[in-house]
């Protein structure tokens, strides 16, 4: 792919810097490239480590040209391993599960993480393992893209979980370790 975009470029063409608008962050991105063309579909990792207080988020975007320019969209959301290392800890247990929902604009995969404060049985991991896949497939089915992205930037929908989660067993954390686009509805 990088060849034929190559040989697209005139010879003597010079690479710039392209504004990149997003929506969903605050921060200013600058691309670097031949011409806005050339950067249509190009997926950016944005580290959102600072703005979110040490969580290591690293949030993925796509690159779209319209008539105003370019804008980039939210594809996926990871939460990073340093992070959950970090809050493991003896004589505890984690949870995670990995699905695929259903949101009013395509569908998404989902992987919640949960950490027990004390060791717990097989059943309680399950149930609390079923109710997190319930409480989400319900949350995921009522909303859009766009919101889904902002409720786990800002916590909110970790925060409903968590509350949901703590009726079965005592929670020390409570995350949503990946959220990805795996289709969208045209």
């Amino acid at each position: 792919m990088a060849e034929e975009q190559i040989a697209k470029v005139k010879k003597g063409a010079k690479k710039s810097f392209f504004e990149v608008r997003t929506p969903l962050t605050a921060t200013k991105i600058q691309l670097y490239g031949y011409s806005a063309e050339a950067l249509d579909g190009k997926i950016i990792r944005l580290d959102l480590t600072r703005s979110l207080k040490g969580k290591n988020f690293e949030l993925r975007l796509k690159v779209i040209k319209d008539n105003e320019g370019l804008r980039a969209e939210p594809v996926g959301l990871e939460l990073l391993g340093s992070y959950i290392r970090r809050m493991m800890r003896l004589g505890i247990e984690y949870v995670e599960d990995s699905f695929v929902a259903e949101c009013k604009d395509g569908k998404a995969r989902i992987k919640p993480f949960m950490i027990t404060r004390n060791k717990v049985s097989r059943a309680v991991r399950r149930e609390l393992r079923n109710g997190a896949r319930k409480f989400l497939e319900g949350h995921l089915k009522t909303r859009t893209r766009e919101e889904l992205f902002t409720e786990i930037i800002t916590n909110r929908l970790q925060k409903e979980l968590f509350v949901k989660s703590k009726k079965v067993y005592p929670l020390s954390l409570c995350e949503i370790r990946i959220f990805e686009m795996v289709n969208e509805k045209k």
